[in-house]
């Protein structure tokens, strides 16, 4: 406390006193000894009971400082309720694996993403709309909002971009883009038959809409050039895409080719197929079969893809080389252009191919590069088992890919067929989240041990589920 602040008001009257007594505020101090410890009750008291002067005391605030607020990571999970009734979104904590919110979205629920942000939600519904909302743990279901999609889209996924939204509309044959609060249809980008789904990545310039057409013959690769919003060419890739990925300098975009055991390299700054040594055809990586996901190793230059193999047999987990050239290698590498950077020595080797469970859906790998997680569907015709019997049950887990020494270094079996999964890192532990297309039960397992962490209840059939940050 500072000291006390002096008031400039004149005392309207002067008291003779025995210099030998004790002042009335020196005897009221020493009767009240007991109740004011400090200098500060002194000077209030001796206000108030008349001294010749009048003392305001002047206090300080002093705000405690602790640490720094920790910006909250949530996983955010999608379920099912049925074919007719809302679906959920449920909000999970990641600290505590507790459930902060639970709100409603629109039925059936298909397909989820969140913006590169983790702040706002989009689904694909069973009724043809799109539901948005704030991923938030203060949301409400009368928050959620909806957008009708034109008659006969189909839509089958949803990727969203700075201020706009693109969803693929196979049954229309387009891309709708999509913006606005709600996001509401801006145009329609034809690309042709089949169209599945929109690899990117945030701020990149291109977009590559995967047409698979008749699914018979090879497929294609749709340019979408965002500063015009429009259409600029078609790159051919293999039989049946079905997914891919963009690396964050958005150089390169990896297409899987689920019908021709490939993976399709594109150069997104040619537009163009990638050449590189040893690839069996321009821009064309030999994968195991039935390539379906993939995610990057970005620290070791790789890429893992998951091979989904027959559906009912064991899958596998291609390991692919994938460095490019850098300025650090423009010495040794005269070819080497750092602003549109040739592929390195060893492009596209396949290193390993890892026998993982049944039918792997999903896989995702953790941002330091040590493992990869897969998550292994199961025979979908069979019931799960822990201990499968062959025509009887199959086994339901996630398969733990040690990246250094490209081995499984754990099974660990979940509740139900998974579907997806996500991954969000943390010291000392992270997590692993992964959902269950036939059950409620949405499986954590922690990452420092690879052991199963605990479960949440979503209240509906898993779709889909995401983290806020990885």
């Amino acid at each position: 406390m500072q000291p006390a602040e002096r008031s400039n008001v004149p005392t309207p009257v002067s008291i003779q006193a025995d210099p030998s007594a004790p002042t009335p505020a020196i005897a009221s101090r020493r009767k009240h000894s007991g109740y004011f410890r400090d200098a500060a009750s002194a000077l209030v008291l001796a206000a108030l009971i008349g001294c010749g002067n009048t003392y305001r005391p002047v206090v300080t605030a002093i705000n405690p400082v602790g640490p720094a607020s920790q910006p909250q990571k949530y996983a955010v999970a999608i379920s099912s309720t049925g074919a007719t009734t809302p679906g959920l979104v449920t909000i999970v904590d990641f600290s505590g694996d507790t459930v902060l919110v639970t709100a409603n979205i629109g039925p059936d629920p298909k397909y989820f993403v969140m913006d590169s942000a983790g702040s706002n939600g989009y689904t694909l519904n069973g009724d043809g709309t799109l539901t948005s909302f704030d991923v938030s743990n203060q949301l409400i279901s009368s928050a959620v909002l909806q957008s009708t999609l034109l008659a006969g889209s189909n839509p089958i996924s949803v990727f969203p971009q700075g201020t706009y939204v693109y969803v693929s509309e196979p049954g229309r044959g387009v891309v709708g883009q999509f913006s606005g609060t709600p996001p509401a249809l801006r145009q329609e980008l034809t690309v042709g038959d089949n169209v599945v789904y929109v690899v990117g990545a945030n701020a990149a310039q291109r977009l590559y809409a995967l047409v698979q057409g008749s699914g018979t013959a090879i497929g294609q690769a749709a340019a979408i050039d965002v500063a015009s919003n429009a259409v600029t060419t078609t790159v051919p890739v293999g039989i049946t895409p079905v997914y891919g990925v963009m690396t964050a300098d958005f150089k390169r975009a990896y297409i899987m080719n689920k019908g021709s055991n490939t993976v399709s390299v594109i150069n997104a700054q040619t537009n163009a197929l990638d050449s590189f040594t040893g690839s069996s055809a321009p821009g064309t990586i030999s994968v195991g079969t039935a390539p379906v996901w993939a995610d990057f190793a970005t620290t070791r230059s790789e890429l893992v893809v998951a091979n989904a193999g027959t559906g009912s047999n064991q899958g596998s987990l291609s390991v692919v080389s994938i460095p490019l050239c850098n300025a650090a290698a423009a010495v040794t590498n005269p070819n080497c252009d750092p602003t549109n950077p040739v592929d390195a020595a060893g492009f596209g080797t396949v290193l390993a191919s890892v026998p993982v469970g049944v039918n792997p859906v999903n896989v995702a790998v953790l941002a330091d590069g040590t493992r990869a997680y897969v998550a292994n569907g199961g025979d979908p015709s069979l019931p799960c088992a822990t201990v499968p019997v062959a025509g009887v049950s199959t086994g339901c887990s996630v398969s733990v890919v040690n990246l250094t020494s490209n081995v499984v270094t754990a099974t660990i079996p979940v509740s139900g067929h998974p579907n997806f999964l996500a991954v969000s890192n943390a010291t000392p532990t992270g997590k692993v989240y992964v959902t269950s297309a036939d059950n409620s039960t949405m499986t954590i397992i922690r990452t420092d041990t690879d052991t199963l962490q605990t479960t949440v209840d979503l209240q509906g059939k898993g779709v889909m589920v995401r983290v806020t940050a990885p």
